[in-house]
């Protein structure tokens, strides 16, 4: 496996984005700023990690996907590992958004993120169709964060 760090053209990596922010306005929102990096495992690109500077102290994930014939062989955790160990010499806090799915919450549960907050109907009035994720509609933005420290 090998980790690479994209600089430029970023929007190269759309259709991988896509699968963990399901429209293009709200990516283009984050991209730019963010640093992104692919995980490749035989030069075939299995998951991508988008992670903005928030302040001195904390950077957000703002995207973590893997393609679906991917997902349940430790790509993201890979990945997720990866981002927390670059970051944790200059930053003390990971922070990250997600929808109310359980088995993305118990994904980073498991690797020591604690829900901090809610963002009351995120979903519903930032997204143009509705967002349903393991048969359920996504209504309010769950953060979680992580200590680097």
């Amino acid at each position: 496996m090998e980790i690479k760090e994209v600089n430029s053209n970023k929007t190269d990596f759309m259709e991988i984005l896509l699968v963990g922010d399901e429209e293009v306005s709200m990516i283009n929102r984050y991209l730019e700023q963010s640093t992104i990096f692919a995980l490749y495992d035989n030069d075939i690109l299995t998951s991508i990690c988008a992670v903005m500077e928030i302040d001195t102290e904390t950077v957000e994930i703002k995207n973590l996907a893997t393609y679906p014939g991917f997902q349940n062989k430790g790509y993201a955790s890979k990945l997720l590992d990866y981002v927390c160990n670059r970051y944790k010499e200059k930053f003390r806090t990971v922070i990250l958004g997600t929808g109310e799915n359980e088995t993305t919450l118990n994904f980073y549960k498991k690797r020591g993120f604690v829900e901090t907050r809610r963002i009351k109907n995120f979903f519903t009035d930032n997204y143009s169709h509705p967002i349903v994720e393991n048969g359920k509609q996504l209504v309010d933005m769950i953060y979680l964060k992580k200590s680097l420290t």
